[in-house]
């Protein structure tokens, strides 16, 4: 079987970062965000078109200046858990922090979806990047990368060992021996780590995929090393032609270092299509988006969530860059660490930084429907990614992406025409773990 495209719907609710604006749109309720019904329909139409998940977002800090859709919206396996019973095929991938809960209750929720949907459950597994997310929980400061990151490689790893807690055939439920369970077939996982004592077992039997797909977006050296040891899928952060090759290339590399086979780490890159009749009319709209989201203020309020919140507006704009080094390390490190270096390189000052957040960058997948799979075709075959998490700002702008650009695809043997199995693992061509008391 040929190699396939996979697609994944980022809803955007009433507008997230970059899209500030959106909430002002006519075509947009403004209640989108905590609105169960606008989910259902958005991954019944992703599932129409035969997408393979729907991808819940999340952060657990947030203050006034946050973007709409940060201020008020759904909790992820809330939210999943009602749309999976409005569907049937699609995943349903939530975003979770290893640093802000507990492996024993989040691998139950999580096994709870997946046996909801039928053994379509996905976990981002995030470490929390907000510093302000640790006054949330009782603690003074947010954790160090690396603690961040060691505790999240020994969450998965404890989640994993609960959701093997029972064999897949503990259950006879046999009536005339009197026998519900097989004992032999329970087993404990008495977990003593570095960062956490589980003694298990869990009380939910694996679901038809065995376990839910753990994805991750690694950006850091951490993050690269921690998706190439436990993620099955990830969230890459994309960028030009050659920077997603790279991405691509290292993460297979480092996957296939640690034994695994590079094929089943799914790579997805951000995806916000514009999609118009001509090439002219999608360019245009391109930049109406941008001119209807660009606000100084909120520019600079997002440039803070970088640096842990962090409120500039008491500095000078026209100074230079404040010294804000000692705030990059817990909180979004990679690109503080980028934007600091990019301010001494070019000796920016503080509002010519806030400018470049939300400068006006184009994007590959913009044009008429020939041309977006025209470009897709491209980036997929210049290997930049297995899959794309489409974004889009309206239901209109879904419409026309699934109308115009999909049956292309399809034509050219690049996406599929019916979904391949009931799990999310079966249509992302994923093996079905083995459970570690059977293997």
């Amino acid at each position: 079987m040929s190699r396939k495209i996979h697609l994944a719907l980022h809803p955007y609710g009433v507008g997230g970062p970059g899209q500030h604006g959106l909430w002002k749109d006519p075509r947009v309720a403004k209640n989108a965000s905590i609105d169960i019904d606008y989910y259902i329909q958005q991954a019944q139409a992703a599932e129409h078109a035969l997408f393979d998940a729907l991808f819940i977002v999340d952060s657990q800090f947030i203050n006034a200046t946050y973007p709409a859709h940060y201020l008020n919206r759904l909790e992820p396996l809330t939210l999943l858990s009602a749309v999976a019973t409005h569907t049937r095929h699609i995943g349903l991938v939530g975003t979770a922090s290893s640093t802000y809960n507990s492996p024993f209750n989040l691998a139950r929720r999580f096994a709870s979806l997946d046996h909801i949907s039928g053994g379509r459950a996905g976990w981002n597994v995030v470490t929390s990047f907000d510093t302000g997310t640790s006054k949330n929980f009782g603690l003074d400061e947010h954790l160090d990368y690396a603690t961040r990151y060691g505790r999240a490689l020994e969450f998965v790893q404890v989640a994993r060992g609960l959701w093997d807690s029972y064999e897949d055939d503990a259950f006879p439920a046999d009536v005339e021996r009197n026998v519900f369970l097989d004992p032999s077939k329970l087993h404990a996982l008495d977990h003593e780590g570095e960062h956490f004592k589980v003694a298990g077992p869990l009380n939910l039997s694996r679901s038809p995929q065995g376990q839910p797909v753990i994805f991750q977006a690694g950006v850091s050296e951490e993050g690269r090393d921690l998706a190439a040891r436990v993620a099955e899928g990830i969230y890459a952060p994309g960028g030009s032609l050659e920077q997603a090759q790279d991405y691509y290339a290292d993460i297979k590399r480092r996957t296939a270092s640690y034994g695994r086979d590079p094929e089943h780490i799914k790579i997805f890159i951000h995806g916000g299509p514009v999609v118009a009749a001509t090439d002219e009319d999608a360019r245009r709209r391109e930049r109406e988006i941008f001119e209807e989201d660009n606000d100084f203020d909120r520019n600079l309020a997002l440039l803070g969530r970088s640096f842990g919140a962090y409120d500039f507006s008491v500095h000078d704009l026209d100074a230079p860059f404040p010294d804000v080094a000692h705030l990059a390390a817990k909180g979004g490190r990679t690109n503080a660490t980028q934007i600091i270096a990019r301010a001494k390189e070019q000796n920016l000052t503080l509002r010519q930084v806030a400018d470049s957040v939300n400068e006006f960058r184009r994007s590959p997948f913009v044009g008429s429907p020939q041309t977006v799979a025209d470009t897709i075709e491209q980036w997929f075959e210049a290997g930049t990614f297995d899959g794309i998490n489409l974004a889009f700002r309206t239901n209109d702008d879904l419409e026309l992406f699934v109308d115009g650009v999909v049956p292309l695809l399809q034509k050219r043997d690049l996406f599929r025409t019916a979904y391949e199995a009931d799990t999310l693992r079966g249509n992302l061509g994923l093996p079905v773990p083995a459970n570690r008391h059977t293997r």
